[in-house]
């Protein structure tokens, strides 16, 4: 196995580079009839797309989706859904002085173990920008799970030491942070845009709130729900720690306050996030994931060439100085990517996923 697929029954596969002619993503698995069409994968993908404010990185691109395959009068086929997103404001050469060094805090010395061989430019496969094919594919995953009334939301709840005191779904799209707390999606935009005049960068939190997955959800052992949710997460570029409900507190509590009674409409409290034994229980989901600061940054730093010699080095370029506002939408995206993919394990299973 590559490690470019995601997924059993709903398989996400992507390709391309940073710097190369486009990106992609192909989906197997999708069921047929069901309505689909550019401009709803587009919404998502504007959402994660560069440029969109000071506090992303100025390079611009449109993000613009073409759909090659599976669709045919607006209706998905259920034969491979194939879909391309052309890379049209690459800037290369602000990458050729790391032609032959290894940046501090990327994946460039893993990657040339691992291969012998590696694209500098942005860092080729090991980019974030690789996350418009996940994108892309969240988008078709909606779609599947449109019918449960499923809803995916991610918000910046902290950006260096500023954290939100509330979570408003609805005021998240209102601030270029992307913060559910509009009291404190200021003062994070602050931190920001701090770490940007100091040609540094800053880390954050994000938190994912799933409502109406079904209970029963999730396989168990090896494939439970939050083990998918970590693996999706953790797939993601920057993203250093997951945490499910009440998280990490709970290792100061005792049982007798940390479990959660059952009542006739399922559990009553929700210190789990939502998931039992790998199993969705009907409660709302929640998760947190830890976002480390964008490692390209424009100071000196000390690092290596390919021959071992020390080198000091200087990333040029256009980067992020916080990688969580467009984290949010991926966030959502591989999300939906594993519900999609255990609504059709557990129709396989039951013959109704409800």
């Amino acid at each position: 196995m590559s490690g470019n697929t995601f997924g059993e029954f709903f398989r996400l596969t992507t390709f391309g580079e940073s710097h190369g002619p486009a990106l992609g993503a192909v989906l197997d698995g999708v069921p047929p009839n069901l309505e689909l069409s550019a401009a709803e994968i587009q919404r998502e993908l504007d959402r994660r797309r560069p440029g969109q404010s000071a506090l992303t990185t100025p390079r611009r691109e449109p993000d613009q989706v073409e759909i090659l395959s599976g669709v045919f009068a607006g209706r998905t086929t259920g034969t491979p859904l194939a879909l391309l997103i052309r890379n049209t404001d690459q800037r290369s050469r602000d990458y050729g002085e790391l032609a032959t060094v290894f940046r501090p805090g990327h994946a460039d010395y893993g990657y040339f173990r691992k291969y012998g061989i590696r694209d500098y430019r942005g860092g080729g496969r090991s980019s974030g920008r690789e996350t418009a094919a996940r994108v892309a594919g969240g988008a078709v995953a909606r779609k599947v799970l449109q019918p449960f009334g499923i809803q995916i939301t991610a918000g910046t709840v902290a950006v260096g030491e500023v954290r939100a005191r509330q979570f408003l779904a609805a005021t998240i799209e209102d601030n270029p942070v992307r913060c559910p707390d509009p009291g404190a999606a200021a003062a994070m935009a602050e931190v920001i845009e701090s770490a940007r005049k100091a040609t540094d960068s800053v880390g954050g939190l994000v938190e994912c709130r799933i409502t109406g997955v079904p209970p029963g959800w999730g396989e168990p052992v090896f494939d439970k729900l939050d083990a998918l949710l970590a693996h999706a997460m953790l797939s993601l570029g920057g993203v250093k720690g997951i945490e499910f409900g009440d998280g990490f507190t709970v290792a100061a509590r005792r049982g007798s306050e940390n479990n959660d009674p059952f009542g006739p409409e399922g559990p009553m409290t929700n210190h789990a996030g939502g998931i039992l034994g790998g199993i969705a229980t009907g409660a709302q989901i929640v998760f947190r994931i830890a976002v480390k600061p964008t490692p390209s940054i424009a100071q000196p730093q000390t690092t290596v060439d390919e021959q071992g010699a020390p080198r000091r080095i200087v990333i040029h370029g256009r980067h992020d100085p916080c990688l969580c506002p467009r984290l949010v939408p991926v966030v959502e995206a591989m999300a939906a990517l594993v519900l999609a993919d255990l609504c059709c394990r557990q129709r396989a299973l039951t013959g109704d996923a409800r």
